[in-house]
Formats: C-alpha cells, sequence, structure tokens
C-alpha cells in the first residue's frame, strides 16, 4: 500500500456491514419516531460542518472563525482560527472569509487514532488569486491545539470579484463539503462553479467539479474522467455542491446541488461523469448573459415559472450532453437551498431506518415557499431514483439547516446558520 492510499477504517467497515446484514423488516421498520431535541452549542457565527470521531467527539467549524472540537465531556477546544480571529491556539492568517466562502468542510482521517489527522476546505489568500484549498492538520493528545499544517490541495477556485448575478459577491458558488468514503476509503471534495461559466465544464479547473483524493492530496488511480482531464476530477459539470454522504451499503457517493431558481438536486455520482451543467453563453439557444454567466437566466432578477426557466437553463442539460447523470430527485422542480445530507441508519429510526435526511436553507424566490426543513427520502437500492418523499417533524422551529450529520450515538446532529448544532434524536 502506497503512503498516500487510505485504507477504510475498522469502525466504519463494522458500521457497513452491521446496515447491510439488516433484515428487511429491520429496515423498513413499522413506526414514525417521536423526536426530542437539544442544543449542543449556541452562540456559534455561522457553523458549517460537523464530523464526528466514534467516541463522540465532535470538530466543527465556524465560516469565519475556524475549526473547534467538543468533547464528549462538553468541553470546548478552539484549534485553528482564521484571520484575525480571537481564542484559538493556531491561527493561520491567510484563512479568510468572504460572501459564501471561509472555512467550510471538516473531515476526519479514518485512521484517526493512529495518525491523528483532520481536514479543513478553507478560502486562502496565499497566492493571488485567492483559492479554496483542503488542509491536513495534526491534533495533538489534549485536542487543544493542531499543528503540521499541510495544503494537500491549493488550486480550487474562488471568485475574486463580486459580478452581476443574485448573490453574486466574491466567494460565491464555493462549494466545500468534504468527506471519507467508508467503503474505498479516499476524501471526496465538492466545489462550485464560481458564477464562471467556464469553469464547470472544464478539464483543467477544479471548480464544479467532485474530487477522489487520498490523504496527501493525489488522485485517487481508478479515477476515471475525459481523457485530458485533471486526475483528481471524480465528476464535472456541477453547479454548486454543498451536501455529500456515502449509501450505507453500496458506499456510492450522493451529493446535493443547488438549483438555478429551479430543481435542487440529489445526484448518485458515478465514477467521471458530467452532471450536465453548463451555464456558457452563445449555446443550447442562448444568446449573451450577464457578465458572461447565464446560470440565472432569464430573467434572472425576476420571479418567472421554475418550469420555464428549466427548459431555458436546466441544471442537468441532457440535450447537450445526452449522457449526463439522471438526477435521483430534483425538489419537485424548486430551488429552495439543498445543502447538508447523510443516510438515517439503524432501528431506532424505525420507518426512517435507511432513508437520506436532506437540509434546506430556504430561499423563498418569485412565489417560492421557503422551505426551511428536513427532507427524508427513500432511494431506490440503485441510488438513483427517489421511491418516497416525507418530512421530518422537527422538534424545534425552521432553521437554514447548513449541515445534517448522523452521529456515533444515532442521533442527527444538525447546525443552523443562525447559530446553534441540535441534536434530534428518535425516543
Amino acid at each position: 500500500m502506497s503512503p498516500g492510499l487510505i485504507k477504510p477504517s475498522v469502525y466504519a467497515i463494522m458500521t457497513a456491514t452491521a446496515i447491510a446484514g439488516l433484515p428487511a423488516s429491520a429496515m423498513a421498520g413499522n413506526h414514525v419516531p417521536t423526536l426530542s431535541h437539544s442544543t449542543v452549542l449556541s452562540g456559534l457565527e455561522n457553523p458549517w460542518d460537523i464530523a464526528f470521531l466514534p467516541d463522540g467527539t465532535m470538530f466543527y467549524t465556524e465560516k469565519c472563525r475556524g475549526m473547534s472540537v467538543r468533547l464528549p465531556s462538553g468541553d470546548v477546544h478552539h484549534l485553528l482560527g482564521m484571520k484575525d480571529a480571537e481564542g484559538y491556539a493556531t491561527t493561520e492568517s491567510d484563512l479568510v472569509c468572504q460572501g459564501q466562502a471561509g472555512m467550510n468542510g471538516v473531515a476526519v482521517d479514518p485512521d484517526f487514532d493512529d495518525n491523528r489527522f483532520v481536514y479543513v476546505y478553507s478560502a486562502s489568500e496565499l497566492s493571488e488569486p485567492r483559492t479554496n484549498r483542503v488542509l491536513r492538520l495534526t491534533v495533538n493528545g489534549d485536542f487543544d491545539d493542531v499543528s503540521d499544517r499541510t495544503d494537500i490541495v491549493d488550486d480550487i477556485p474562488y471568485k475574486p470579484a463580486a459580478t452581476d448575478h443574485p448573490f453574486g459577491d466574491a466567494g460565491a458558488h464555493n462549494g466545500g463539503r468534504i468527506r471519507f468514503n467508508p467503503g474505498d476509503g479516499f476524501l471526496y471534495v465538492t466545489t462550485g462553479d464560481n458564477h464562471n461559466s467556464e469553469i464547470p465544464q472544464s478539464p483543467t479547473q477544479l471548480g464544479g467539479k467532485v474530487l477522489r483524493i487520498d490523504r496527501d492530496g493525489n488522485a485517487a488511480e481508478d479515477n476515471a474522467p475525459p481523457a485530458g482531464f485533471d486526475p483528481r476530477i471524480y465528476t464535472f459539470g456541477h453547479r454548486n455542491v454543498q451536501g455529500l454522504t456515502f449509501h450505507p451499503e453500496t458506499s456510492q457517493p450522493i451529493v446535493t446541488e443547488h438549483g438555478p431558481w429551479h430543481s435542487d438536486e440529489v445526484n448518485a455520482l458515478v465514477n467521471g461523469g458530467n452532471s450536465g451543467w453548463d451555464p456558457r453563453p452563445n449555446m443550447a439557444g442562448r444568446g449573451d448573459c450577464p457578465d458572461n454567466y447565464c446560470g440565472y437566466e432569464p430573467n434572472q432578477m425576476e420571479g418567472m415559472n421554475p418550469k420555464e426557466r428549466a427548459a431555458y437553463m436546466p441544471l442537468t442539460d441532457t440535450n447537450v450532453y445526452p449522457n449526463a447523470l439522471v438526477p435521483a430527485w430534483q425538489n419537485s422542480g424548486l430551488s429552495q437551498g439543498i445543502s447538508g445530507t447523510d443516510f438515517l441508519t439503524g432501528d431506532q429510526w424505525g420507518a426512517w431506518n435507511g432513508r437520506l435526511a436532506v437540509g434546506f436553507m430556504g430561499i423563498g424566490f418569485g412565489g417560492t415557499g421557503v422551505g426551511q426543513r428536513i427532507n427524508l427520502l427513500a432511494l431506490h437500492e440503485s441510488g438513483e431514483a427517489v421511491t418516497d418523499v416525507s418530512e421530518m417533524h422537527l422538534p424545534m422551529g425552521p432553521a437554514r439547516f447548513r449541515s445534517v450529520v448522523q452521529g456515533p450515538d444515532g442521533s442527527l446532529y444538525v447546525a443552523v446558520d443562525e447559530g446553534e448544532i441540535h441534536r434530534i434524536s428518535p425516543e
């Protein structure tokens, strides 16, 4: 095994095996659980992501502050701070926050007990123009500091300046979710198109992609992008992927992708696949578009029938790309800020055991309902279709559900933009 290749952890393999071994009756369940909730952390500043160790140790990020850890005792240590952040054991002056960019995703190495590695996705001004980077860090034995920063990816595009688009500030469409696949042991990284029409279908620019790499940032050897593409690319033609998880039985990567005023998507990824997003002007019947990006056309600042907009600027353009990945679900054709996602597993979830929990941050535009909620999707065993959709009856009020992660205790942990991390538990 090469030094950069990651072997799946024993914990991950045991978990997946246990789920796969459940009888059909247990997987299906026969009741909808009653839910309770508690607030794990409050007073945070735009918490963005969560990652757990098996004992319940929880790493979390705040977009404009940095990465911290909450121990099983409840003690919190602030580990890695961004530029101008205070109260962190280590501060990196090149890490910056602007718009949707900042310190986004966090992931724990499957072999953490051996190597103490944790990873974050962050915007950086070490280079000009700025880029997004994936940083590998070593956590000390007391969980109160990090060291040995290594930038294993340093060339993910970042939107450097504002443009004439909705949410058009610098740092927009930044992607940022990172996760290890328990099936193959590789790190997957989601990126955004930066309101740059050339990026999603570009063979060399890493925006609008899902990357698949080892712990040193090298491409997985069996990545299969088209000839001439950067070998780190697993899938391409994405708009802004902010949700990522893996099927508990097959380990197939499942992503959620923001729609352009229509059609938030859930996609089951296939190695080398094209997700079909191509917002370039003067193609597919379109003319020129504001700042060379057709991503919200037509009438980008005005409401209109989502079906009409989808026909003009589809998120998955199967006319131009007949072999594009077919979405498993498209949110009834609406755009409502789809974000974090994870599978619910375990008998405690009853009828929801095996369902995909999908968080929505909520965007009300042109008569579309805001839609702040958590949906529960029943995926076909192929992962390529949704057979049923229900809504989680939340024990707390609606919020901007940014990150959705099942913890090792079997509860669902959700980070909300309003500054809290909640634990939702079936009784």
